[in-house]
C-alpha cells in the first residue's frame, strides 16, 4: 500500500529534499533547492500527490492510469495528479516521484544542484 503517509515519507527520502507549507497547513508540498517537485494532499481520505512529468511521458501514464489526470491547479502539458488508491503500483509511484525530483533538480542552477546531468 501507498497511501498518503508512504508518499510523504517518500519525498522526503529524496535527496535536498524538504517539506514545506506556503498554501496552508493541509497541502504538503515539496522542494529540491527551491522549485517544488511535488504537492501532496488528502480530502474526504482520498489523498493525490501532484509530480512534475517529461509532457511525453505525462500523456503515455494518463492513457495506462485511470488514477493518473492533468495536474490539478498546475501547468498540465508538465504535471500529473495522481490518485493514491493503490491502482497505480508502488514502484511506479516511486519512479514517478524520483522522475519528477530529477527533472526540477536538473532545472536548478548548475550551483544548486545535487546530481550531475545525465550524459549520453
Amino acid at each position: 500500500m501507498f497511501g498518503f503517509e508512504e508518499c510523504r515519507q517518500y519525498c522526503l527520502a529524496q535527496l535536498a529534499s524538504r517539506e514545506d507549507f506556503p498554501f496552508g497547513p493541509d497541502t504538503y508540498v515539496y522542494k529540491t533547492g527551491d522549485k517544488i517537485f511535488a504537492i501532496l494532499a488528502e480530502q474526504d481520505g482520498i489523498a493525490r500527490v501532484n509530480l512534475k512529468s517529461d509532457p511525453t511521458e505525462a500523456l503515455m501514464l494518463r492513457q495506462m492510469f485511470s488514477a493518473i489526470t492533468p495536474g490539478y491547479h498546475m501547468n498540465k502539458q508538465h504535471w500529473n495528479t495522481i490518485v493514491l488508491d493503490n491502482s497505480v503500483p508502488m514502484g511506479e509511484l516511486q519512479r514517478q516521484i524520483e522522475n519528477s525530483w530529477r527533472l526540477v533538480q536538473l532545472s536548478l542552477p548548475k550551483a544548486k544542484r545535487v546530481i550531475a546531468p545525465v550524459t549520453k
